[in-house]
């Protein structure tokens, strides 16, 4: 399957494409930034200069902010990850941890009744090809519906939020231009529902009612959905590509041991964030020589850093978890403590276990396509039923029919990420957004408007 898909790119899709397309990423920040761990400042710098004081401007001052608040518009200037710190950033982390604090076991038989109802769709009698991606994505949707709402998500708010969350994932990933008129839907509804006081949290009282609107569609119904939905697809990839692995899970779906390795594993060699990108405000010392100065942006590599200090660091081994410990290893799923770790640390484990087990306990996963960790792809698997025993001949060609069409997609899907990725970085650095955004605080306090948004007019409640 490798050597065939190789061939396949070295005549379709050549090296120069690809490179092209890094190429253009690393660019859009300039030469004031550097990426770590690199070959000259390895994991120990990573770490250090992660948790420095001083690695801690988020959004403006770098040329890939406006990049990524163009993706996840509307409203990363009030998205818990992209705010400056000070009182308001604090405002909203605590918002966050409220909402996301709850019974371990309640959260759990959420998730898992989430999980379930979208199972339920498909047949019992039949082997199903599914995108693991977009199986589970309306399952989190209406996960972090109850999560903020603490009631049955409704089938038309499960809709927007999917359709929300996918277009946000889709343009990150450059397979399709982003809409923002289907984001809106989304906004316009929840604006509706914060109005009528139908949230039963206490929303941050630094935010105005546009901004916890974009607040709460930005944290829980883009980040929290795509980030579990994107979890889930890589580690019910893995168990399809792994069968040995998927049968010594299946046979004991209690085992929180060895489910906790099997996760611990997949985040290490999949990691959910590839880059996280901070401005210094003073000086950051990487060596005995060497100073970054204030006003670098620093990308820090999850994946270069996860694969650090490991035995065969590209192989997929839960094993390897039985000896080691996350706290004596280059691991950080979730971030670092010291520099905004991702506020679900506790929350996400659990939900996590709970839909593994679920899909277990119903289906047996196969699958033979490639396995990286951006997925463009959306992870193609065939679901067979429990105690459902397809035929060799039928379930081979299934195989080999998901393994030609990854094939082919990998060639034709790169050129268009290429295309698509670079209309996009043009876009974002005509609108500016960040920018216009601290130009317009600095000018008088009030943000510039968007210059895809009309003017908010507060009597109509616009925002």
């Amino acid at each position: 399957m490798v050597r065939s898909r190789t061939r396949a790119e070295a005549w379709l899709l050549p090296r120069a494409v690809v490179a092209l397309r890094v190429r253009i990423f690393e660019k859009v920040n300039g030469d004031r930034a550097v990426t770590l761990p690199n070959a000259t400042h390895g994991p120990e710098v990573f770490e250090r200069v992660y948790a420095h004081p001083a690695a801690n401007g988020r959004s403006e001052g770098a040329g890939l902010s406006d990049l990524f608040w163009y993706w996840l518009a509307p409203g990363p200037e009030v998205h818990q990850e992209h705010l400056e710190p000070g009182e308001r950033y604090q405002d909203v982390a605590a918002t966050t941890r409220r909402i996301l604090a709850g019974n371990s076991e309640d959260l759990m038989a959420s998730a898992a009744h989430a999980v379930a109802a979208a199972l339920d769709t498909l047949p019992d009698r039949r082997v199903s090809l599914v995108r693991l991606r977009d199986l589970v994505m309306p399952a989190w949707a209406a996960f972090c519906y109850e999560l903020v709402f603490r009631e049955p998500c409704p089938s038309a708010a499960r809709k927007l939020i999917t359709a929300h969350a996918d277009d946000v994932i889709t343009a990150l990933k450059c397979t399709g231009l982003r809409h923002p008129r289907r984001r809106a839907r989304l906004t316009a509804y929840l604006r509706d529902r914060v109005a009528a006081g139908h949230v039963p949290h206490r929303l941050p009282a630094s935010l105005s009612l546009p901004e916890q609107v974009h607040y709460l569609q930005g944290t829980f119904f883009n980040t929290a959905v795509v980030q579990l939905s994107e979890a889930t697809a890589h580690a019910l990839l893995a168990l399809a590509r792994h069968q040995d692995v998927q049968q010594r899970l299946a046979a004991d779906t209690e085992d929180d041991r060895y489910l906790t390795q099997v996760l611990d594993e997949t985040m290490r060699l999949y990691p959910l964030f590839g880059i996280a990108h901070r401005i210094t405000t003073d000086d950051i010392p990487l060596d005995a020589t060497t100073v970054l100065p204030a006003g670098s942006v620093v990308c820090f590599s999850y994946p270069d850093y996860h694969a650090t200090g490991y035995e065969r660091p590209d192989e997929f081994d839960p094993d390897r978890w039985a000896d080691l410990s996350a706290r004596d290893v280059r691991h950080i799923p979730y971030g670092v403590a010291a520099n905004r770790p991702c506020p679900a640390w506790r929350l996400a484990p659990l939900v996590l276990r709970a839909a593994i087990r679920e899909v277990l306990g119903r289906f047996r996963l196969d699958s033979t396509v490639s396995h990286t960790r951006s997925i463009p792809h959306r992870a193609p698997c065939l679901l067979i039923p429990r105690g459902l025993l397809p035929g060799p001949r039928r379930l081979n060609a299934l195989r080999s029919f998901v393994r030609l069409r990854d094939g082919v997609e990998d060639v034709t899907r790169g050129v268009r990420q290429l295309v698509l990725g670079t209309l996009m970085v043009l876009h974002a650095r005509r609108l500016r957004p960040t920018q216009r955004y601290f130009d317009g605080q600095r000018a008088g306090g009030c943000p510039v408007p968007h210059p895809e948004r009309p003017v908010p007019h507060p009597e109509r409640g616009d925002g």
